[in-house]
């Protein structure tokens, strides 16, 4: 039996599409979903925008007389998610094209089989339409989390061409609608993404049982949850190996094994911050009534939620179980609140949910404690009471072991509490791990640590009983005072735990530290770091540094620049005009979000000797 699903992403012009449903047009035919007759009723009021023709589709529509596509010229791949994209789906025609030359070299060369290996490279090439359904088999997950496909008629095509289809995985048959063509005639290097329908047959990965979240396959929040966690934590570890070997231009033999992936201990209701949000009302306002003060307002609630899978709408969602209890709660209580007061909204908002968390001892007295609106959680040594705050400037508090931090609720903070002690202690296990004996035997002992992203100072404070001074800097002066308070919260001295706020490409100039004294650890935004702080951090030299990242594609990238310098030369050996040289000790991954296809990693590197730069 076929297992039906269905992606709101883009659809044909025989539907339309409803919040979560298809609903029959003239033609009379039907898609069914995931969801309950209920679930569509309920939503069926909701006016979701028809799809648009763009230019591009028609372009690459792949029907006859269609335009000529243009020749796209390879352009430098440097991490985003489109370069990520490319990679993958060009590491997987290598892998076909190897095996379709093999299987067509074992054809015997009499008359009649060499005609047939001929008809099998002259394939008829031509695209299916755009908004076609076709039937796809699954070759592999790509690094974006969505299921790499090749056409099952056309399996043995010399120039095969990959379909990218969401929520699908490994072994999977199924049916999908073409969306658009993306072609690169430099190198054929050619995939199409399409929207997935149904399954016709399940892969040996995919467990639909799984599945908590009854909008999965429809949001773009999550991608793996008909996936065995195990699977997940498997797959991210191939992202990683992924990253290094196409974006760190290093060598195989330069980058170590890669660690399986740490696990969350939580794979369900672990999200500390979650922001649903709705759109603005629609209708026209002329130019001069809005000079004259006209604002439009809403006629009914909106949709409040998070987007579709790779459309521009939002979808009305009421509950998200990856976030935590305090959360969910919340989330109800303001879409609650929005549709009570949807007449003082003229424009569309993001709803801020972030959990915070009020402890006290465990004592007769507190257990009998109650607080409204909070989750209660009884510990051994102490009792949480975890609310949902909603106001961007209010504080909010959490706990990572022994340690409290206090942040505004808007600022960043780790989403993932319940894997946090496992990070930091991992950190702390290997920021001073002894050197190998490839490397510079040690003269000093590594006394200090610059943390150079550090935020309200997660890595600062829980770092800091390591070192004699430990320097915290971030260009945001909100992180910097909620970093001074957290080490005041913490009990630690200015020389223990200082902070500072100025921008990362400029840190070094105010450093003082003996950089064979020191670690620097690095955390910064998924772009990674620029060039102008790489070459100050390879000026500075310090001992070890850990490179933290939510991006493993600009890490792996940014790691590569650091070992082979910035300049087109890739030899250690003529690196002494651009400062230390580095080794890249260990890479491992952690499971920050699960049932989505992000990890967080960690990289350690270790500065090379003189002597051994020289050989």
């Amino acid at each position: 039996m076929s297992i039906i699903l269905r992606c709101a992403r883009q659809y044909s012009r025989e539907f339309t599409i409803l919040s979560f449903g298809f609903i029959p047009s003239k033609s009379g035919n039907y898609l069914r979903t995931m969801m309950t007759k209920d679930f569509i009723k309920d939503n069926e009021t909701k006016d979701l925008p028809k799809r648009r023709w763009r230019k591009s589709d028609r372009d690459n529509s792949g029907s006859t007389g269609q335009k000529k596509r243009k020749i796209k010229a390879i352009k430098k791949l440097d991490g985003g998610f489109e370069d990520i994209l490319l990679h993958d789906v060009i590491d997987l025609l290598k892998k076909i094209r190897t095996e379709n030359d093999t299987n067509q070299s074992e054809i015997p060369e009499n008359t009649n089989d060499a005609v047939q290996k001929d008809n099998i490279d002259l394939i008829d090439c031509s695209l299916p339409k755009i908004f076609t359904e076709i039937q796809l088999e699954v070759k592999e997950i790509s690094s974006t989390g969505d299921g790499l496909a090749i056409d099952t008629e056309h399996k043995q095509q010399k120039q095969q061409r990959i379909y990218v289809v969401p929520f699908s995985t490994p072994g999977d048959i199924v049916k999908a609608k073409v969306i658009k063509h993306h072609d690169n005639q430099v190198d054929n290097n050619n995939y199409t993404t399409a929207d997935l329908i149904s399954v016709i047959k399940a892969g040996p990965l995919r467990d639909d049982t799984r599945i908590k979240c009854k909008y999965f396959a429809t949001c773009s929040g999550c991608q793996f949850q008909m996936m065995d966690y195990q699977l997940q934590l498997n797959h991210k570890k191939k992202v990683i190996e992924s990253a290094y070997r196409n974006f760190s231009h290093l060598p195989q033999e330069m980058v170590p094994v890669i660690g399986d992936t740490i696990g969350s201990p939580l794979q369900y209701g672990y999200r500390t911050k979650l922001t649903p949000h709705f759109d603005a009302p629609k209708g026209y306002i002329s130019k001069a009534d809005r000079m004259r003060g006209v604002k439009n307002h809403f006629k009914e609630t909106p949709r409040i939620g998070f987007n579709a899978k790779g459309a521009n709408y939002t979808m009305d969602i009421e509950d998200c179980p990856i976030g935590t209890d305090a959360v969910r709660m919340g989330m109800k209580r303001e879409r609650r609140n929005v549709t009570e007061n949807i007449e003082r909204y003229t424009k569309g908002a993001t709803i801020l949910l972030r959990e915070s968390t009020h402890r006290l001892p465990n004592n007769e007295t507190n257990i009998a404690t109650t607080i409204p609106d909070t989750i209660k959680t009884i510990n051994p040594d102490h009792i949480d009471f975890k609310s949902c705050v909603t106001d961007n400037r209010s504080k909010t508090t959490e706990y990572v072991d022994q340690f409290v931090f206090t942040n505004i609720a808007n600022e960043f903070f780790q989403n993932n509490n319940s894997i946090l002690p496992k990070f930091t202690q991992y950190i702390r296990d290997n920021i001073l791990r002894p050197l190998s004996a490839s490397t510079r035997p040690r003269t000093n002992q590594i006394r200090h640590l610059v943390d150079a992203y550090s935020g309200s100072g997660l890595f600062t404070i829980t770092l800091s009983s390591l070192f004699e001074s430990s320097l915290g800097i971030d260009i945001s002066t909100a992180s910097i005072n909620s970093a001074q308070e957290n080490a005041r919260l913490n009990n630690l001295s200015s020389s223990q735990a200082k902070f500072m706020a100025a921008d990362a490409s400029r840190l070094f100039k105010e450093i003082t530290f003996d950089p064979d004294e020191t670690a620097v650890l690095i955390d910064p935004s998924r772009k990674g770091c620029d060039d102008t702080f790489i070459s100050q951090l390879l000026r500075f030299g310090p001992q070890r540094i850990v490179y933290v990242s939510c991006n493993v594609h600009t890490q792996a990238r940014d790691v590569g620049k650091i070992i082979n310098g910035l300049s087109t030369n890739s030899d250690p050996k003529n690196k002494e005009s651009e400062g230390s040289s580095y080794i890249l000790e260990s890479i491992i991954g952690f499971d920050f979000f699960p049932q989505t296809s992000h990890v967080e990693s960690v990289a350690i590197l270790d500065k090379l000797s003189i002597e051994h730069v020289n050989n």
